[in-house]
C-alpha cells in the first residue's frame, strides 16, 4: 500500500424543515481505480424538485467524467440539458466538478476542476490559501435570459494541499432574521448567538461568506495540521449551523479533497495455520503502525499469549452481539464472526452510525470511518489436510464475510484493501 492517500469526504445537513436535501454529492471511481471524480450540486430551492435535479446533474457529470470528452464539454451538455427557470432566468442547479486523476504510486496527482454558479473553491498548501488561474467560458444557451459562466482549471495536488468547495448554505449561512446585526460603532455586522456563552462572531451582510470561510479553514488547519477531510468538512458545516442558530436557511453541504499520509487499520481474525505463524503475527501486531482490531476468541487468546499480555473484559455496550474485551496495545478486541458478519452487513447497506445500535459493530465501523488502508491477516488453521493455505481460508466461513467487507469498503467507500493470509 501507498504512502500517500486521496482523502475525499463531506459533511451535509438540511435545510430545516426538509428530510430531503436539494445539495447532492456524488463520489464515483473509474473501472481502472486511476481517476475519481466528485461532483457538488445545489439544485435551485429545496426539497424533492432541488434534489431530483441535483442528482440529474451529479450523475451526468461524473459518467461524462470517465469519458474521452474534454471535461469542458462535459459541462457544456450538462448545462443544455438543464432546465432554466422561467421567472429567474437560470439554471434549476448549480455544481462544482472535481475529476482527480492519478498515478499508481500517487506520485501524480491532477485536478480538473469546474465551476458553475456555487461558491468560489478554496485551496490550501498547508494551512497557507493558495491562488490559482481559471479559465472563464461564457455559455450562451437560447433557453437562457443572461450569460453564463462556467470556470475551469487544472492543478496539482501534492501532500498537505487540500481542495474545498460547498453550496452556498455554507456562504450565506448567517442570513436569517434577528440573527445579523449592525454594529454602528465598529461599522460591521455581527451575529447574536443565542446559545449561552457562545459569545459572537462577525459575519458580512451576505452572512458568512468565501473570505471568512477561508480565514475559518486557515485556523483549523494551524490547529490540526493533520485534520481529516471529513473532520474538517464538518467544522466547517457546524460553523455555519451555528451561525444559522441551528435552523439551517438552506442545505449546507462541504467537500474537501486532501493528501496527506494515509490511516491505517489491522483487523486479525482466525488461528493462524501453526505455531511458527503465531509468532509471526505477533512481529506483525508488535510493528503495526495503526489501529489494531482483533476478532475472534481463539485469536485473541493467540494474541495475548505471544505478546504476553493478559485479556481483560470490556464493559462498554453490547446490545445482541457478544462483549467486547481488551488486550493492552489493541484498539479493540471483539468475537470473531457474529461481529464481523454484522459488521459486513451494516457496511453494505452503508447504514449510518447513528441508525446502529451500541455493539462491537458499531465500534469495528467507526474505527474503519477514519481509516484509510484496511489490511486483513486471515488466520488458515482449518483443516490440516489441506496444504494451500488460500483454498483453507476459502473453504471456511470466514473468507466469504471478509470477501463482503472488501467490496464495501472499496466500491462504496473507496479504501484501499489488502487481504494476505498467516
Amino acid at each position: 500500500m501507498n504512502d500517500i492517500c486521496i482523502d475525499i469526504d463531506y459533511s451535509q445537513v438540511y435545510k430545516h424543515g426538509q428530510r430531503i436535501g436539494g445539495d447532492v454529492f456524488l463520489l464515483s471511481k473509474s473501472d481502472a481505480g486511476n481517476i475519481v471524480t466528485a461532483t457538488l450540486s445545489d439544485g435551485l430551492g429545496s426539497g424533492v424538485k432541488a434534489n431530483v435535479l441535483a442528482s440529474l446533474t451529479t450523475h451526468m457529470a461524473n459518467k461524462m467524467s470517465f469519458s474521452a470528452m474534454d471535461i469542458n464539454r462535459s459541462a457544456e451538455i450538462i448545462m443544455d440539458t438543464l432546465p432554466v427557470d422561467r421567472e429567474k432566468g437560470i439554471s434549476y442547479s448549480t455544481f462544482t466538478i472535481a475529476r482527480v486523476t492519478f498515478s499508481d504510486d500517487k506520485s501524480y496527482i491532477h485536478v480538473s476542476l469546474i465551476e458553475y454558479d456555487n461558491p468560489e473553491s478554496l485551496r490550501f498548501r498547508g494551512a497557507d490559501p493558495l491562488n490559482w488561474d481559471r479559465t472563464a467560458n461564457t455559455l450562451n444557451r437560447q433557453k437562457a435570459v443572461k450569460k453564463e459562466t462556467v470556470y475551469s482549471s487544472e492543478f496539482d495536488l501534492q501532500p498537505g494541499d487540500r481542495l474545498i468547495y460547498f453550496s452556498d448554505g455554507v456562504a450565506q449561512s448567517g442570513v436569517r432574521l434577528g440573527s445579523v446585526v449592525y454594529d454602528e460603532a465598529r461599522g460591521v455586522y455581527t451575529f447574536k448567538q443565542k446559545a449561552p456563552d457562545a459569545g459572537t462572531s462577525e459575519v458580512g451582510p451576505q452572512g458568512w461568506g468565501v473570505d471568512s470561510v477561508r480565514e475559518f479553514v486557515r485556523k483549523q488547519l494551524r490547529a490540526n495540521p493533520d485534520i481529516s477531510s471529513r473532520d474538517l468538512s464538518r467544522a466547517i458545516v457546524t460553523q455555519a449551523c451555528t451561525y444559522d442558530d441551528q435552523h439551517p436557511n438552506d442545505d449546507i453541504t462541504c467537500v474537501v479533497v486532501g493528501v496527506r499520509k494515509p490511516r491505517r487499520t489491522l483487523i486479525v481474525t482466525g488461528a493462524p495455520r501453526n505455531r511458527d505463524s503465531d509468532r509471526r503475527l505477533a512481529e506483525i501486531i508488535s510493528n503495526y503502525e495503526g489501529s489494531i482490531i482483533v476478532c475472534g476468541g481463539t485469536t485473541a487468546k493467540i494474541v495475548a499469549r505471544e505478546l504476553r499480555r493478559q485479556i481483560l473484559p470490556d464493559h462498554s455496550p453490547a446490545g445482541e452481539l457478544p462483549p467486547c474485551s481488551t488486550i493492552a496495545g489493541i484498539d479493540l478486541v471483539t468475537e470473531g464472526m457474529l461481529t464481523l458478519s454484522a459488521a459486513a452487513d451494516r457496511l453494505s447497506r452503508k447504514t449510518v452510525l447513528m441508525d446502529m445500535p451500541e455493539d462491537a459493530a458499531r465500534r469495528i465501523i467507526r474505527i474503519l470511518r477514519d481509516t484509510d488502508q484496511v489490511q486483513f491477516i486471515v488466520g488458515t488453521q482449518i483443516n490440516d489436510e489441506t496444504s494451500d493455505p488460500v483454498l483453507a481460508a476459502r473453504i471456511g466461513v470466514r473468507m466469504p464475510v471478509i470477501d463482503q467487507m472488501t467490496r464495501a469498503l472499496e466500491e462504496l467507500y473507496f479504501k484501499e484493501v489488502e487481504v494476505s493470509y498467516l
